[in-house]
């Protein structure tokens, strides 16, 4: 079975002047403004396309190791994970260029070696990074607490 999310903006004005409303379909986040200035200066209690990206690579990997740990029969205590998303501009125009992953797992039972090792395949696997990778520098810095 497909699962389909949905996100909808309302957009007003042009892009340096103008700004949006991001909704939720789930009715989990509050509708959050959106506009360049946001983007590519302060955020000012707005958001932005890379934050969202960030936000959705973050909590995918952390699904992605997590199930990876629990088949190693290492179920995580706790991870703590991050994600940095890079906008810069690339020639003419804009890009994502890098995702900067960190995690730091409290997971009893396991070695360093493995921990990382595990950690890797959860960054190739995770829909997400599959979704950017080729497109995008995805880097992961892994700590075992």
């Amino acid at each position: 079975m497909a699962a389909k999310r949905k996100a909808a903006v309302t957009w007003q004005n042009d892009l340096l002047k103008g700004s949006g409303t991001v909704r939720f379909d789930s009715g989990a986040l509050p509708e959050a403004g959106v506009s360049w200035a946001a983007r590519t200066e302060a955020t000012n209690g707005k958001t932005s396309p890379e934050e969202l990206l960030a936000a959705a690579h973050a909590s995918c990997f952390a699904m992605a190791f997590s199930n990876g740990l629990a088949k190693n029969n290492t179920p995580p205590t706790k991870l703590d994970v991050t994600a940095v998303c890079t906008f810069d501009k690339v020639g003419d125009g804009f890009k994502v260029t890098t995702m900067e992953l960190a995690v730091r797992g409290v997971v009893p039972n396991i070695d360093g070696a493995r921990f990382q090792e595990l950690a890797q395949a959860a960054k190739e696997g995770c829909p997400i990074s599959n979704a950017i990778k080729n497109n995008v520098a995805i880097s992961l810095t892994a700590e075992l607490v």
